[in-house]
């Protein structure tokens, strides 16, 4: 794997003044598979913002003595980050925080909008100054511009998602609200719950409800606006149905924790599918079902499954690495794969093991997999992806490289094989990407090029490494 993950977002509206950032930093554990790269916290006290955010992971971030410094409130918000767009700097860390004429908000945000540079040009030739390179930024500056004109918070959030365009899910503080809203194709995940005491959570993912006992309610419509106040929750749906759902089908794949239900689906059992999608259309003779962790793992117990061939263990992880695509050089990529992963010589040994993985993008990761297996005694290795190839870059909260990164454009089946050195290959069909979700309408355009809103003409995905 090579592909950078998005961000996770985190809301709480307690019912009472407590110590919530810890409830905050849990639900942020829950979600640390979502971004690496930095975290942080905004806790809402009355009206006073107090903030901690860094670079690191949520474990590295926040300490206990950290912890204890944020006062108690009613409401906070918290983000995992790996950025899409902006650079890795501190300045970029979320929530983002804006004081303005009517208040203060806090916002976090996950994903990627096709029209931000065109909103900073403008935002900075009306006097804005920015601060940050991410785009979150200027979908503060844009609400804060709106709320000036409005009656009250949840409407500047209406009137701004008129101007947006691209992949949102946003949890935003104000003063004395809470809210959530989550673009109109749904792109990217959003739900919420409440806990027994009446406190409502949002999160990026239903696993995070979980972590911190809150019940699973629903997940937000597309295009839906949920405002959160100590008179309960309210839905707004004036930007629901204005286009066609697209959530991303990697979601399922790949980017959500297997525990987690999406738009009431579970992400276990899609890939499960997947793995026996591949026994189906990919069969091969061998001895030993293999997953890459953990991503590998659920497709793997599929594929085992369909196939009859025994699921087994070929790989020992260091739970204490992150994904091997964190590194933002290649070449640290490379070196972090053996760190990461070990074979167990005796599983292998003179075995034909099919292998199976999320995705190949560049290459390198999987070729380096495949020469551990082969040099640790296996017979033959035969890799199966439980996804299409990657042909386009991604620009909804995906950081899916160029096309010239990767592997499969360009090349024939026969020569990514070739290049990973395995002795057959093949990948999940794109007919089957329709039967992941159980039918629910899907982004797939990292794999077939049919991108739901146009491209930017300009590259707003920040870094590459």
């Amino acid at each position: 794997m090579a592909i950078h993950e998005e961000c996770g977002v985190f809301g709480v509206m307690s019912t009472k003044r407590e110590k919530i950032a810890e409830l905050v930093y849990y639900g942020l554990y829950a979600l640390q598979h979502r971004g690496q790269e930095s975290c942080g916290i905004v806790v809402n006290d009355d009206g006073v913002f107090s903030s901690y955010k860094d670079l690191g992971l949520v474990s590295e971030v926040f300490s206990k003595d950290i912890l204890e410094r944020l006062p108690e409130g009613i409401m906070a918000v918290g983000h995992v980050r790996y950025g899409t767009t902006g650079g890795t700097t501190r300045n970029n860390c979320q929530p983002i925080e804006v004081n303005h004429q009517k208040g203060k908000m806090a916002l976090a945000h996950n994903g990627n909008l096709s029209n931000a540079l065109e909103l900073r040009d403008k935002l900075e030739l009306s006097g804005a100054i920015f601060h940050t390179t991410s785009d979150t930024e200027t979908i503060a500056y844009v609400i804060t511009r709106e709320r000036l004109g409005t009656p009250s918070i949840e409407e500047a959030v209406s009137n701004t998602m008129n101007l947006l365009e691209g992949a949102y899910s946003l949890v935003l503080l104000s003063s004395t609200k809470m809210i959530a809203a989550r673009d109109p194709y749904g792109f990217r995940p959003l739900c919420y719950g409440q806990m027994q005491d009446g406190t409502y959570v949002v999160a990026s993912e239903s696993c995070a409800l979980s972590a911190v006992g809150a019940k699973f309610i629903r997940d937000l419509l597309p295009g839906e606006i949920l405002v959160f106040s100590q008179n309960g929750v309210k839905s707004r749906k004036e930007h629901c149905r204005k286009q066609k759902q697209k959530t991303c089908i990697f979601e399922y794949i790949y980017f959500a924790r297997p525990d987690a239900v999406i738009d009431g689906v579970g992400v276990y059992a899609s890939r499960i599918k997947a793995g026996r999608f591949l026994a189906m259309d990919s069969p091969v003779e061998a001895d030993m079902v293999v997953g890459v962790p953990e991503s590998g793992n659920p497709a793997a117990q599929g594929y085992a499954m369909e196939s009859g061939i025994p699921y087994g263990t070929a790989f020992i992880k260091n739970s204490y690495v992150g994904r091997t695509f964190i590194k933002p050089k290649q070449s640290m990529r490379e070196s972090s794969v053996q760190v990461k992963l070990n074979v167990l010589k005796d599983a292998v040994k003179g075995k034909r093991i099919v292998m199976i993985d999320d995705s190949i993008v560049r290459g390198t990761t999987c070729h380096r997999i495949v020469r551990m297996l082969k040099d640790a005694g296996a017979k033959e290795v035969h890799v199966r992806i439980s996804s299409p190839p990657f042909l386009h870059p991604c620009y909804f909260g995906t950081d899916i490289p160029s096309e010239d990164q990767l592997i499969a454009y360009g090349k024939t089946l026969d020569e990514i094989r070739d290049s990973i050195e395995a002795d057959t290959l093949a990948y999940l069909g794109m007919e089957r990407l329709k039967e992941l979700n159980n039918g629910l309408p899907y982004c797939d355009a990292c794999f077939s090029g049919n991108y739901p809103i146009e491209p930017p003409t300009q590259d707003i995905r920040g870094e590459q490494g």
